[in-house]
Order: structure tokens, then C-alpha cells, then sequence
């Protein structure tokens, strides 16, 4: 049934089926069983929209935090209002357009930018993060802003396409933030996981020189990224001997990353797996004249500029599982082992 002024085309492999999808809803905070697979009504565009049949969504970080409530009220810009179909990293092909929308867009293949910042022609202050404040991509079908789906030509699978929207897009928009360019001498912790391989490619195609953090067993698969050295968690990084640090971690170790910062020195972090609480010598930040950054919501273009990165063959994917969305207990439960280098994407349709 399609909504008047929706146009739309036959998506998933035939026609008279019911309108509903299959969806990984999340109904409550807590462990892996508050995620529920289920039928839920097909999305319809509404004016600017588009709707998409997901060939392919990304495990991350948000959607384990988001999950068990650690970030509080549940959600990166307000409180998650459940059941809430999460996913921030989406490929596939745009199946209906709503009022507005040139119809010349469907049948196209898409990655969507993550940051909504408009929707149903309101601006959202702050801006909705897709799976979190609105439903995403761990469904048969997702419904977003035209301008968030990006059409993508590269001969890249759907699964490698998925690996890239959010991860990439938090290590550019740090990278870009602290200002990172030829010659900078950058560190990265976390360096094995979706943002610190994705934080490895971006500095490296800037033009910088790259330390790794990593765990012994990881080390080869990140040395192989182009990295001039990889230090172990254990070791001192030393002093004063970085421009740039980003940091994807947090803990008890995060003084030593201070002092590792050449004065003028830069660090930029969108990560607290070791811990969220660290200590800060205020001497040490102005004394070295430093400059720290947080960054979730990225800038404005950072999209765009990764898009084009990634269609130019300035960065490669990097893909270490798939699942179909019918495993994605398995995948968070493999994703929340970190025994992994790079990112686990979820099959969901052949778009």
C-alpha cells in the first residue's frame, strides 16, 4: 500500500508480501536478550525522505553502550525512546522516495550519513543520531532524510560499503577537528577496533606518521595497515614526542598521553572502553599549551569528504566478520570480545 505522493518500486524479492519487516528491536536496557528479533510495519517516506531496503549495518560501539544503558538516559543527543531499531551504519539501495524526492533516485546504492540533522523538515537541535534517536539499520528496511543517503559507485560489496558510515566518520571528523596534516606525528590508542584502523587510513592519507596502541596479538594486522611502529599496551609512549593524539580508550593510562604531547600539542578522543573517569593535571594542559577535543556529532561535510576519500581509493575496508541479521546476539557478543581487527557488518537483504 503506498501512502499518496510516495513513489516507490518492488523491493525484497517479489511482490504480495505483507507489509511488514523483519527488525532487531531493542524493547529495554540491560544484557543481549532486551534485543528481539521481530515483524515490524514497513517505514513509509514522509516529504524529503527516502526509504531504503538494507542490504548491510555495522556492529559499533553506540549500539552495546546504547544497549545496556551506559550512556544514561540512553541516547548520544537525548533519552532512547523504546523499542528503538538500532544501527547507525547502513548500505543498501533506495527503494521509495517521498514528496520532494526525484524518483531518478531510486534504484541507487547508498551509504547513509549518520548525523540527522534534519527531519520531516525540522532542525534538530541537538541533531538525532540514527539508531539512537531514531530507528536504523538493523532492519529490512530504513527510512531517512534524502540528504543523509549518499549514492556510492565504487565496486565495493554492500558489507564492505556498511563498514564505513559511523566509524570513519568519528576518526575523520577527530582527525579534522584536531587539525591533522602533513608531517604531524600522530598516536592513536584503541587502534585495532572500527575508529582506530579507520584513524590509521584517514592520518596516513593526510599525509602524517602514524603510532599504533595495540595488543601483542593484534600487532601484525596493524602494522600491516602502514603504521611506522606499534607499542603495546603496557609500554610508556614516551615524552613529548607526539603532535597529535587520539585517543579511543580513556583510563587510568590516559595522563601518559599528556605527557607524551609535544608542547602545542593536540588530543582528540570519542572513546572510554578502559574507563570514563581519568585524571587531569590542569599544570600539564596549560603549561604545554595543549588543546583537547571531544568529538560524537560530526561536523558539517566531514560526510562528504570521507565519501569522497573512499570513492578515490584514498582508504580500503576493512572487514574482520559478517553475520546475517538473524546472529546479532552472535555478532555483539563476538563484537564485545575484541578479538577482532576492524569491523563486524551484519547481512541483512540482497539489495
Amino acid at each position: 500500500m503506498t501512502t499518496p505522493g510516495v513513489i516507490s518500486c518492488t523491493c525484497r524479492g517479489g511482490t504480495g508480501r505483507l507489509p511488514n519487516m523483519l527488525a532487531a528491536q531493542l524493547v529495554g536496557f540491560g544484557g543481549p536478550g532486551n534485543l528481539v528479533l521481530t515483524d515490524v510495519p514497513d517505514p513509509e517516506p514522509g516529504p524529503g525522505d527516502v526509504l531504503i531496503a538494507v542490504a548491510a549495518a555495522a556492529v559499533n560501539n553506540t549500539d552495546i553502550n546504547t544497549r545496556t544503558g551506559w550512556y544514561g538516559s540512553g541516547g548520544w543527543s537525548g533519552a532512547v525512546t523504546l523499542p528503538r531499531i538500532q544501527g547507525a551504519d547502513v548500505c543498501g539501495r533506495i527503494t521509495a522516495v517521498g514528496p520532494g524526492v526525484p524518483a531518478e533516485c531510486i534504484g541507487e546504492r547508498v551509504i547513509v550519513e549518520p548525523v540527522l540533522r534534519m527531519v520531516h523538515g525540522t532542525r534538530m537541535q541537538p541533531p538525532w543520531y540514527l539508531g539512537s534517536e531514531c530507528d536504523g539499520g538493523f532492519a529490512e528496511l530504513v527510512r531517512v532524510p534524502a540528504t543523509n543517503a549518499h549514492i556510492v559507485h565504487r565496486s565495493l560489496s554492500d558489507l564492505e560499503w556498511a563498514s564505513f558510515p559511523c566509524s570513519y566518520s568519528t576518526a575523520e571528523n577527530l582527525l579534522t577537528r584536531a587539525n591533522v596534516g602533513t608531517g604531524d606525528d600522530l598516536l592513536v590508542t584503541g587502534a585495532s577496533g572500527g575508529v582506530g584502523s579507520a584513524v590509521i587510513q584517514l592520518a596516513l592519507a593526510r599525509g602524517a606518521q602514524v603510532t599504533a596502541v595495540s595488543s601483542p596479538g593484534k600487532a601484525a594486522a596493524v602494522q600491516a595497515l602502514g603504521v611506522d611502529s606499534v607499542l603495546d599496551r603496557t609500554d610508556d609512549p614516551g615524552q613529548d614526542r607526539f603532535d597529535v593524539v587520539v585517543d579511543l580508550v580513556g583510563g587510568e593510562r590516559w595522563p601518559m598521553l599528556l605527557q607524551a604531547l609535544r608542547p602545542r600539542g593536540r588530543l582528540a578522543t570519542s572513546g572510554a572502553v578502559a574507563g570514563a573517569e581519568v585524571s587531569l593535571d590542569l599544570r600539564t594542559l596549560y603549561l604545554k599549551d595543549l588543546s583537547l577535543f571531544g568529538g560524537t556529532i560530526i561536523d558539517e561535510g566531514v560526510f562528504t569528504a570521507l565519501v569522497r576519500r573512499i570513492e578515490d581509493g584514498d582508504i580500503a575496508p576493512l572487514v574482520a566478520r559478517s553475520y546475517p541479521l538473524t546472529q546479532i546476539h552472535q555478532a555483539q557478543a563476538d563484537f564485545t570480545a575484541r578479538a577482532h581487527v576492524g569491523k563486524i557488518v551484519l547481512s541483512v537483504s540482497a539489495a
